[in-house]
């Protein structure tokens, strides 16, 4: 009886470390210590990782301050009885709500800072992070160095084609409406909602060097173009592709093209370790909320900032409006496909309406919104450590409400 005691007690133990041994050979030893170590991602991790500062313009616009915290509060309201809450300060304190700002015309009506964080804090943008990489895109098309979106992802990291030559198929338009059809694990461990060791989000999130990961280990999973797959590994090789182009590190990069020109506070962009330099491009970007709204205000504002085109208008309108020319059954069934549906474009999402109307957002993983309400010239900026009690959608029945 001991021994099987002790049988059923060493053959996990012995599974487990054989997994990890395998994983470490795979990936590397950091991948694993780090998986195990920082488990769920959250929006302190980029204390535990090298990151590069941006700085931030000598002086900038200031918006007006006129606050109106019963009007803001009041819009929130289904929200707080949807999660069964008594106020709204309750429900910003249960949601893990850490910023929330409401801007109309240029006019801040409320920014409140909640559970320990302040204005100058710094909010952690997670896949927000998605959207400043697709500007530099843009921005490295207007200074030439990218022909356009119609490149293939080849003419910059050529090597590619020595592992597979389908990835001269895939375009930097591809990759920044996840329509390239590169391999995507996105297992769980059985029973349960935590992602596999193998879980591509995981791998990339936590690897140590995922430049060599994106030359060395992506493969391609069906023909680009024929479906929609949010994939981190599209905004990596975006990240590679402005890295190759630019000549410079993407901090660098961003730093010129917007950091410098148009934001108030200094940012900071992780990178996954100092030895391979590379930032982590799809939700790794760490900056102030009130910086956040700036961003949402130049794509408002159509790229111009107070008379300077920092971007070209037609790339916001690219990045930001639907293609309706798209097939809508490329799609996930939750997009919806009826006059009221989600879109997905130049690394922003959408929300169309059936009135015409319709709004945009970055968004990121645990509550982290930049979104824009065009014709009522509104930005929200929402930031947080938890998705309970919150969701995009919660944005869009606000605009909903507004008159």
């Amino acid at each position: 009886m001991k021994k099987i005691i002790k049988g059923i007690v060493i053959t996990p133990l012995v599974l487990l470390f054989l997994i990890l041994a395998i994983l470490s050979v795979k990936y590397s030893p950091v991948y694993v210590y780090r998986l195990i170590t920082q488990n769920v991602a959250d929006v302190y991790d980029y204390q535990l990782y090298e990151n590069r500062t941006l700085q931030g313009a000598d002086s900038t616009f200031q918006f007006i301050v006129n606050p109106d915290k019963a009007y803001v509060e009041n819009l929130f309201q289904e929200s707080v009885l949807r999660s069964g809450f008594k106020s709204f300060d309750e429900w910003a304190e249960k949601s893990q709500t850490t910023a929330l700002i409401f801007i109309r015309k240029d006019t801040i009506l409320y920014e409140q800072y909640f559970n320990g964080f302040s204005r100058d804090s710094y909010f952690h943008s997670q896949s927000m992070a998605k959207s400043f990489i697709s500007f530099l895109i843009g921005a490295a098309i207007d200074d030439g160095l990218i022909e356009g979106v119609d490149d293939k992802m080849t003419k910059y990291i050529p090597e590619l084609l020595n592992r597979d030559p389908r990835f001269a198929n895939i375009t930097i338009k591809h990759l920044l409406e996840m329509r390239s059809g590169l391999a995507y694990n996105t297992s769980f461990i059985p029973g349960t909602y935590i992602h596999a060791p193998w879980h591509d989000e995981a791998v990339g999130y936590y690897h140590p060097n995922v430049r060599k990961l994106l030359l060395k280990k992506v493969d391609i999973a069906s023909e680009p173009g024929a479906k929609f797959q949010y994939c981190n590994y599209n905004t990596s090789y975006l990240g590679l592709i402005i890295e190759r182009a630019t000549k410079k590190t993407v901090s660098a990069y961003l730093e010129e093209k917007l950091w410098s020109r148009i934001m108030e506070y200094d940012a900071l962009f992780s990178i996954d370790s100092k030895k391979s330099g590379f930032e982590y491009m799809p939700s790794r970007l760490i900056a102030r909320a009130i910086d956040y709204a700036r961003f949402g205000r130049l794509y408002l504002k159509e790229g111009n900032w107070d008379g300077n085109q920092i971007i070209a208008k037609n790339w916001v309108l690219e990045s930001t409006r639907e293609n309706k020319t798209i097939p809508r059954n490329i799609y996930p069934d939750w997009f919806g496909d009826d006059c009221k549906h989600i879109y997905y474009t130049y690394h922003w999402w959408g929300h169309a309406n059936c009135d015409s109307t319709f709004q945009f957002a970055a968004s990121g993983n645990l509550g982290q919104t930049i979104y824009v309400i065009p014709d009522k010239e509104i930005i929200i900026v929402h930031c947080g450590n938890s998705l309970a009690y919150y969701g995009d959608y919660d944005l869009w029945q606000v605009a909903d409400k507004l008159e």
